[in-house]
């Protein structure tokens, strides 16, 4: 890995550029090597909402979300509690899981916690 002070938008094209968020229309079919994605972070979800999403808007740049709702279905719990919102590090291992394997489930398995109260069809239990 390597970093730098500079901003993606100076270092790589803007149609180059898939700015991830939870909270865009767009659902990330595939990963496309010739793309840069760029995991868009928050601390508080709840204070902060859209702000990726209109981060990206203003940049003029492309924007996705992981497809949590495609795969996952939202599993009983006590606090109702459901959120596609992600720390960093667990959409980072979600797009590695997914390069290496070629499969959202298994991707989405690996990098998504119960705790989000969403789960795989095949492990929820009513």
């Amino acid at each position: 890995m390597d970093t730098t002070p500079e901003s993606y938008l100076d270092l790589f094209p803007l149609e180059a550029i898939v700015y991830l968020t939870p909270d865009s229309e767009n659902v990330l079919e595939d990963i496309d090597p010739d793309k840069v994605y760029v995991l868009g972070g928050l601390v508080d979800e709840s204070i902060h909402k859209q702000l990726t999403l209109r981060r990206a808007q203003e940049q003029s740049l492309r924007t996705a979300r992981l497809p949590i709702r495609e795969y996952m279905v939202k599993a009983p719990n006590s606090r109702n509690y459901y959120s596609e919102t992600l720390a960093i590090n667990q959409v980072f291992d979600v797009l590695c899981t997914y390069y290496e394997t070629r499969s959202w489930p298994a991707a989405l398995r690996a990098g998504i916690s119960s705790g989000k109260g969403y789960v795989l069809p095949d492990t929820a239990k009513h």
